[in-house]
């Protein structure tokens, strides 16, 4: 079996386009129709089907890409271990939490960069929902979601850490001086949120729900230092996460406001990619990174 038909039957199945992958991979359509085509030829049954300019893998296409991922990961590992190191480039696209990004990827690239120069990193921001709709349709290598724990068996969850989020309001805000604030009377003061699609914010809504209650944000934006920096300067309050407002808190830039914990969402930061997803040297190397600088 040639493995660069092999190669190529991977990149297809990923990709879901005869098109796509001979632009990833520099060939011609005809070139890659030739090679799956010797590929089934080879093996005696179809991979795909191809319908009004569909590509799907057959029942026997998909045990096959099981088995193509494993002779490719066995294959990189024989060649790590006996082939004297050579440059590694590629790219990889990684989606992430918006309050995730400045926080983690200003921590990473820097060191990556620097060891692999010729590794691009391509990010992408949503909310889970988004994120996971990414990774399922390989529209992302990683995702480094924001939520509850994430647990789908067609997921490997390679990094999780759990998250704190506070309530944070301005040292001169009366709030800061009490040592507790009732429910009722917080969802009074104005607020600057996230998006609702953004975890801790859905988190918080739901917590609201369950006593009757809502809060109608006077501001709203995916990023958390921009919304520190207006708490700080007494626009109304926040909820984030304790990455991104734990600097100014321990500055007295800002004050935590104490009010009913169950009110106060846990998160998890969790990195992730696709069970089915061939993990290329690029991608095994960023996804050590985010493991290695993780929050």
């Amino acid at each position: 079996m040639d493995l660069k038909n092999l190669t190529t039957f991977i990149h297809v199945a990923e990709l879901q386009s005869f098109t796509k992958a001979g632009e990833k991979l520099g060939y011609s359509q005809s070139t890659i129709s030739f090679q799956i085509r010797q590929l089934e030829n080879e093996l005696g049954f179809p991979l795909f089907e191809r319908i009004n300019h569909t590509v799907t893998l057959t029942d026997p296409g998909f045990r096959l890409l099981k088995c193509a991922h494993q002779i490719q990961a066995e294959l990189q590992e024989f060649l790590r271990g006996t082939v004297t190191p050579q440059k590694i480039e590629g790219s990889v696209r990684l989606a992430l939490a918006a309050s995730l990004c400045v926080s983690l990827v200003d921590r990473v690239f820097p060191a990556l960069h620097h060891e692999y120069p010729q590794i691009t990193v391509e990010c992408a921001t949503a909310g889970t929902p988004d994120l996971l709709r990414m990774l399922n349709q390989n529209e992302a290598d990683l995702i480094y979601a924001m939520d509850s724990p994430i647990q789908n068996i067609n997921y490997i969850l390679l990094q999780k850490t759990q998250v704190q989020t506070h309530f944070i309001c301005a040292p001169t805000d009366p709030l800061a001086q009490r040592d507790y604030v009732p429910v009722e009377e917080l969802v009074q003061q104005p607020f600057l949120l996230t998006e609702k699609d953004m975890s801790y914010r859905r988190l918080l809504d739901e917590a609201l729900a369950a006593h009757s209650l809502e809060i109608s944000p006077v501001f709203v934006s995916g990023d958390t230092y921009l919304l520190c920096d207006l708490v700080s300067k007494g626009c109304g309050l926040s909820l984030l996460p304790d990455y991104a407002c734990r600097p100014m808190l321990e500055s007295g830039e800002l004050c935590e406001v104490k009010t009913e914990p169950s009110l106060r969402p846990v998160v998890w930061a969790q990195l992730l990619h696709h069970r089915d997803k061939w993990v290329s040297d690029p991608m095994r190397i960023v996804s050590n990174y985010l493991c290695r600088y993780a929050l």
